[in-house]
């Protein structure tokens, strides 16, 4: 059975924080705190997953790549036939609406979730909707783990795969995530942080909710975009390398070359930049967070607060 406490280098760990027993949470423009904070159980979300979402950071008073978040959030909305209810600049001031509501400029992180609403019964036909989406936004502050960063995560690869767009898009965020909890769970019951996980041909595709790197040589390398998330931290990375002359591979590769990488790590709204020390109870390279893994914390480090 898996464990209830998180582990200190859990990729999605942070710091615990007494403000966040405080925080007001915003449900369908309305303020509540957390303890009242309802959706029903009529929800689409809650009867099927059915809704999109983001993950956005507040760094230094300035929403990390905020358009990307929105670009991302409107699109996968689209595709999935759900009217959000609200221009792209509503939500703006709602998102803004909820850190101010909070007093929050620095180090907070919030879950933006939109669903299709309430509907008439629990059943999976979207025509049972009963008109307005539901909108939510938790806003907390969240500080990465320093253990993550000082000590790195360890991965297990999972027997469940990446899909591609035929069977589950993994660049739409849905609320549907029981694929990535089941490669997780099989990971935490082998005593790992986080899963790897390889697409359908083998070749390594993602971890279970971030991004994965390698760094072979000076080169970083990462999977095609055919089976991973994208992520938008993923991009981020991969622009500032090449920005400072450094060569980016998106391309298959296989777990052997993965275990002789010299360096590994994963990428993440929430983390940013976390370091990977052992894969299937393997250490890659030193075991320990490697130079160019550091340089690219910096360089994003610095990115996020410029």
């Amino acid at each position: 059975m898996t464990t209830s406490i998180v582990s200190k280098t859990s990729s999605q760990g942070y710091v615990d924080d007494a403000r966040n027993d405080d925080v007001l949470i915003y449900v369908n423009g309305q303020f509540f705190r957390r303890d009242e904070a309802k959706v029903s159980v009529f929800d689409a979300g809650f009867v099927l997953g059915d809704g999109v979402w983001e993950g956005i950071r507040l760094v230094k008073g300035r929403i990390v790549a905020l358009d990307d978040h929105l670009d991302r959030l409107y699109e996968g909305a689209r595709a999935i036939e759900l009217d959000i209810g609200l221009t792209r600049e509503q939500m703006i001031d709602a998102i803004w609406a909820t850190f101010n509501k909070n007093e929050m400029t620095d180090g907070a992180h919030a879950r933006l979730m939109v669903t299709r609403g309430r509907k008439k019964t629990p059943n999976q036909d979207p025509r049972f909707a009963l008109g307005k989406p539901t909108i939510v936004i938790v806003a907390e502050y969240k500080t990465p783990r320093p253990e993550s960063k000082e000590t790195g995560l360890s991965l297990f690869t999972s027997t469940i795969r990446c899909s591609g767009p035929d069977v589950f898009d993994l660049r739409l965020n849905s609320h549907s995530r029981l694929n990535f909890i089941q490669a997780l769970i099989q990971a935490i019951n082998a005593g790992a942080d986080e899963a790897l996980m390889l697409d359908p041909h083998g070749f390594v595709a993602s971890c279970n909710s971030t991004n994965f790197f390698i760094v072979r040589g000076s080169e970083l390398w990462t999977s095609t975009g055919r089976f991973n998330f994208k992520g938008i931290t993923r991009q981020k990375v991969i622009n500032l390398y090449k920005r400072h002359g450094g060569i980016v591979r998106e391309h298959d590769f296989t777990l052997a070359e993965v275990y002789s990488a010299s360096e590994a790590f994963v990428t993440g709204t929430l983390g940013g930049i976390t370091p990977v020390s052992h894969i299937d109870g393997r250490k890659i390279g030193t075991g320990q967070p490697g130079a160019i893994t550091q340089k690219i914390a910096s360089l994003y480090a610095d990115f996020i607060s410029s």
